[in-house]
């Protein structure tokens, strides 16, 4: 009997680790998958912004366009994982600390 229980016990273990285990995988991939389409909205948005501040000048409707939406996406990135990415700095930031007003200047 006592081989039985052992048996059990290890089998319930090993089921319960394998299952841990999955569970923590599949968890951790939707986050990353937030920070790399964090990261690449806001590249994106960035270089856009200094495209047309190269074409259409600072104070252009463009650029303010992707001035906002440069915002609305360190917003939504904040809201979503409490960290931005600083495409300037190449790095993610945790606070919100970011000038709206940060591409205004030239």
């Amino acid at each position: 009997m006592k081989l039985q229980l052992n048996s059990w016990s290890f089998r319930t273990i090993l089921s319960a680790s394998a299952l841990g285990t999955a569970l923590f995988f599949a968890g951790a991939a939707p986050l990353r998958a937030d920070d790399h389409d964090c990261q690449r909205r806001i590249a994106h948005i960035d270089h856009k912004l200094h495209e047309a501040t190269e074409h259409h000048g600072w104070d252009s409707p463009q650029a303010a366009k992707y001035r906002h939406e440069l915002a609305e996406a360190r917003s939504w990135c904040w809201e979503h994982a409490h960290r931005w990415w600083d495409e300037d700095g190449r790095r993610w930031r945790s606070d919100r600390d970011w000038d709206d007003h940060d591409h205004d200047r030239h």
